[in-house]
């Protein structure tokens, strides 16, 4: 089959070629891919993995063959997907628990957005609790995560502070719920309850020192790169304990298909929308994958699988 494969000569490290087809096993499906996205891990492992491994977490498209024991969809199901790799091919063998069936209503590249960066802001909001009534502060907020994570949020009832790089990468943010846009946290003076942190380092510390008593960041990326260091002190001498909590949304979580049913949901009741700011051939992934490591894309780049 055709596949997207490393290989350490090419633009972003990756170019088309082929790579055995996969064998779906007891309780997998196989998939039909038609569309994929990328996130910014994925670039990392192209930077780490073997040459011709196939990467690649989101996938949505058709049930090829349906799992051997009889449970899960059947063949002909539109369906989305996660798993640690394989996406980037024809063919996808994927385990029942880690897909859910996609609502005719959905295009299936608007789905294949969904289970890394939006789960991952589902999942963080989770975490973090109730957002009814609390102030949640987003860094990053115009990549993938975070365009969904205020929406997210504001649907909870929180008032949403939007963290953002610049002025023009907060553009389209107050539609989509935010009730302030910030650069960096310049401006932000009230403490707020939740933390949905991308950005690690100084600036992580910094939205640490302004949780309220018994507040959470939740933590889910590092696009910084730097260290954090927290003042001396900090985390010391308050009745209700602020916390700083990882956000994991990786292989083997139990929820996976509760999760992706619930953004499914949302997005036909137009709760939710997503934000694309590129679309494109497999063929030109190396151009997504500059768009993305320039931090030129705003919320999410859609591949799509050419046949």
């Amino acid at each position: 089959m055709r596949a997207l494969v490393v290989d350490p000569e090419a633009p972003s490290r990756l170019r088309l070629g082929n790579a055995p087809e996969p064998a779906p096993g007891p309780g997998q499906v196989l998939i039909e891919v038609q569309h994929s996205s990328l996130n910014a891990a994925e670039l990392y492992f192209a930077r780490t993995s073997e040459p011709g491994t196939v990467l690649g977490f989101d996938a949505a498209g058709v049930v090829a063959t349906a799992a051997s024991d009889g449970t899960g969809p059947e063949a002909g199901s539109r369906v989305v997907s996660f798993a640690s790799a394989g996406a980037w091919a024809e063919l996808r063998a994927v385990d029942i628990r880690d897909i859910a069936v996609v609502p005719d209503s959905v295009d299936l590249a608007t789905a294949a957005t969904l289970p890394v960066a939006a789960g991952t802001a589902l999942r963080a909001l989770w975490q973090a609790g109730p957002t009814a009534g609390r102030r949640v502060l987003i860094t990053g907020a115009s990549g993938g995560v975070g365009t969904f994570a205020v929406q997210l949020a504001a649907l909870g009832g929180a008032h949403v502070i939007a963290s953002v790089g610049s002025v023009e990468r907060g553009a389209g943010l107050p539609q989509l719920g935010a009730d302030e846009v910030v650069v960096g946290l310049e401006g932000v003076d009230a403490p707020v309850d939740i933390v949905i942190d991308q950005v690690g380092g100084p600036q992580m510390a910094e939205a640490y020192s302004l949780l309220a008593p018994g507040g959470t960041l939740q933590s889910v990326g590092w696009a910084s790169g730097e260290a954090a260091a927290l003042p001396s002190g900090s985390t010391l001498g308050s009745p209700e304990p602020k916390s700083i909590v990882g956000v994991y949304n990786g292989a083997g979580m139990a929820d996976r298909r509760r999760q992706l049913e619930t953004l499914l949901d949302l997005l036909v009741r137009g709760r939710i929308e997503v934000e694309i700011g590129w679309r494109g051939s497999w063929e030109r992934v190396a151009d997504a994958a500059d768009a993305l490591a320039a931090r030129r894309l705003t919320g999410k780049a859609v591949i799509d699988i050419d046949r």
